[in-house]
């Protein structure tokens, strides 16, 4: 009886832990990254206005419109696509905070009906 009291109270404390958010601290700013591609990591940096977002990553420059939902999500388009798939918005959902980086997810604004939800992680961290 003693051991199910306290997995009962384990369950009611760390279902009521909420990852801290204070996302209008990350609605602009310059921001350090790293991503994988080919199976190499590598750094990339975006600096972010209230409604403009330019990333610079593999010696690349790619810049997008934000139309912010809430203080903790906005929808992102990017401003010059070069084919379909980079005419589709991209949902960004900021999930926790700490002093100075961000955890995310970002997933398709709109899905396609025929294909696999599909959630993508990162951590970006703030330089100013």
């Amino acid at each position: 009886m003693r051991k199910l009291l306290a997995f009962f109270s384990f369950l009611v404390v760390t279902n009521c832990y909420k990852a801290e958010r204070k996302c209008e601290d990350f609605k602009t700013g310059t921001f350090e990254f790293t991503y994988t591609l080919d199976g190499v990591e590598k750094k990339g940096k975006f600096i972010r206005t209230n409604d403009l977002n330019i990333d610079y990553y593999d010696n690349k420059i790619d810049s997008a419109s934000i139309r912010w939902i809430n203080d903790c999500e906005f929808i992102q388009k990017k401003i010059n696509p070069k084919n379909k798939s980079e005419e589709k918005a991209i949902h960004m959902k900021i999930v926790s905070t700490t002093a100075n980086s961000y955890t995310f997810e970002y997933q398709l604004a709109v899905q396609d009906e025929f294909k696999k939800k599909r959630v993508e992680k990162g951590t970006a961290r703030k330089l100013d």
